[in-house]
């Protein structure tokens, strides 16, 4: 889009004489990939409603912003350039990556994209997302409002980035809390994904990368698929960054063989939390999958952990890594499923412990914290986390 192409409403100089709506206060949702883009969209549902608001989207720099442009059209929201974004002023961003923060006018919110702040970056030694390198530019905070999933992230801010332990916002996880509220319907999700009654659902999940399961257990599948009996059936679960970053058309192709031999591919647009809350178990690397797995229950066998997929501390995916059933390959796969399901209940209280702390409330903070940064009265009631749908994008 070039500048004599940029919109001239809903927002600009010129804008007053053509909205309908006059007077709004705009929220720019800054969308660096998919998966960013997917924890956005639940976040900005909080606000959109309201008759005071008007929420526009961007396409951030990234380099997984491959599927971002569809993502973008898929919300039927209006969408400005990059170039015209940094160029607005807005009264409200919010955001779940860092790339290209420094050049937005607005109050920032800023969200982890993830099962809170579990990884760490260079030698380990310093937490992704909780950095000043990411929360800070010449010296000065970007964000207004910091999201935490848990308070002892307070810690992990306080010894890396000083400045913004004052705009932290302790807020719980919004999608631990949707597949809480999940877990009523499994039936349903069982029957969308093709699960008969009697059969046991294995997920297989992969993260993206050099160090992901897809990337250094290429037979997994395979062997699954060859040793567990017919009542089982077995599923992929991909990273959108995997899907993505490759091409749909490729990836479909790499499992075409395993398709053909029975295996269910979960597409990118289908909501991973159902597909979760459907599983029986769960086979996962460092990814954030295996974490909300965990920690709603789910027996977790871990793909061992890459030499260079390092977690944080007493972060859930740290205690996931220390006290989850580690996948051998040189043993039979049914009876490393069988003692994941024998340690899955010690785990959830685990991992579920360090993934939240404000189970059931992470919409309502979230939405408080927005709503004062837009200096506006919190409208109406609050309303429960509800639970998520799932689409019938799965090759059967």
């Amino acid at each position: 889009m070039t500048k004599a192409e940029w919109l001239q409403v809903p927002v600009g100089l010129d804008a007053p004489r053509w909205v309908t709506r006059p007077g709004l206060l705009t929220v720019l949702v800054v969308v660096h990939t998919v998966t960013s883009g997917q924890r956005l969209l639940e976040a900005i549902e909080l606000v959109e409603r309201d008759a005071r608001v008007q929420v526009v989207y961007t396409r951030a720099p990234d380099v997984f912003a491959n599927g971002v442009d569809d993502f973008l059209d898929a919300t039927k929201g209006v969408v400005l350039s990059w170039e015209q974004a940094i160029r607005e002023r807005f009264d409200l961003a919010v955001a779940a990556a860092y790339g290209g923060l420094p050049q937005l006018h607005a109050p920032l919110v800023v969200m982890p994209h993830g099962a809170g702040y579990g990884k760490t970056s260079g030698d380990g030694a310093v937490v992704y997302g909780l950095d000043a390198q990411r929360l800070t530019h010449n010296g000065k905070l970007l964000a207004e409002a910091v999201v935490l999933s848990h308070e002892h992230q307070l810690d992990v801010l306080r010894a890396q980035c000083p400045s913004a332990v004052d705009a932290a916002v302790v807020a719980g996880d919004p999608c631990y809390d949707r597949m809480i509220a999940s877990l009523p319907h499994r039936d349903r999700y069982r029957a969308d994904l093709g699960v008969g009654p009697g059969e046991n659902l294995v997920v297989v999940s992969s993260t993206w990368g050099t160090q992901s399961l897809f990337a250094r257990f290429a037979d997994l599948v395979p062997r699954l698929l060859d040793e567990l009996p017919s009542r089982h059936c077995v599923a992929a679960l991909m990273h959108p960054a995997v899907w993505f970053g490759h091409g749909e058309r490729q990836v479909r192709a790499w499992l075409a063989d395993s398709a053909d031999a029975g295996l269910k591919v979960i597409g990118p647009h289908v909501d991973w939390r159902a597909v979760l809350v459907a599983a029986d178990h769960v086979v996962a690397d460092h990814g954030s999958v295996g974490v909300y797995a965990a920690a709603i229950g789910r027996p977790v066998l871990l793909a061992e952990p890459a030499p260079h997929a390092v977690t944080s501390g007493g972060s859930a995916q740290d205690v996931l890594r220390r006290n989850a059933v580690t996948c051998r390959m040189d043993r039979p796969l049914r009876g490393q499923l069988e003692e994941a399901h024998d340690r899955a209940e010690d785990l959830r209280d685990l991992v579920a412990g360090l993934l939240t702390s404000c189970p059931g409330r992470s919409t309502a903070l979230i939405r408080e914290a927005m709503y004062r940064l837009l200096g506006l009265s919190v409208p109406g009631k609050h309303r429960a986390p509800e639970p998520v749908t799932i689409t019938a994008e799965v090759d059967r």
